[in-house]
């Protein structure tokens, strides 16, 4: 069993309906290929998942928002990983869907992991999210994302597949 670690995630969608996706690359000594991510990370100390994610949004994009403008966490995944160090976590990432206006992305917020491991972002449509041949986390997302976009919030989080 390893080091328990929650995260909160957003599905951040803008006024055109496209979702904001950040390029990942792990560093050593995890495998070396790229893939997108949503917004998001691990949460601090007592805090909720809830809390977690408007904390995360702003760092990561310098978009604020109110803990009412979260949808419930429409999806979850679980599995695990280890650090560069060795430590195992288990992680279990869960998402919310937020919907926002056109903004430009501010970075300055980013921690030194995030400035490390994050090498650009851009906005998806669903065609475009569909048909790339690149990794895209949470497994699943285009499906969920046309879910969402049709108004359909889940009542219960979905379960996505871990990596």
């Amino acid at each position: 069993m390893g080091v328990q670690r929650p995260t909160a995630r957003v599905i951040l969608v803008d006024s055109e309906d496209r979702v904001l996706l950040f390029r990942f690359t792990p560093p050593p000594p995890f495998e070396p290929a790229t893939g997108w991510l949503t917004p998001g990370g691990g949460l601090d100390p007592g805090e909720s998942v809830a809390d977690g994610a408007v904390r995360e949004l702003f760092e990561e994009t310098g978009y604020r928002i109110e803990r009412a403008q979260l949808s419930p966490v429409v999806a979850v995944s679980a599995g695990q990983w280890s650090s560069a160090e060795g430590t195992v976590y288990d992680a279990t990432d869960s998402y919310f869907f937020v919907r926002t206006g056109v903004f430009e992305v501010d970075i300055s917020g980013h921690e030194e992991l995030e400035r490390n491991a994050l090498s650009g972002h851009r906005w998806w449509g669903l065609p475009e999210l569909r048909a790339t041949p690149d990794r895209v986390f949470p497994l699943g997302l285009a499906g969920l994302l046309e879910r969402l976009l049709a108004g359909d919030i889940p009542d219960e989080p979905l379960r996505l597949p871990w990596r």
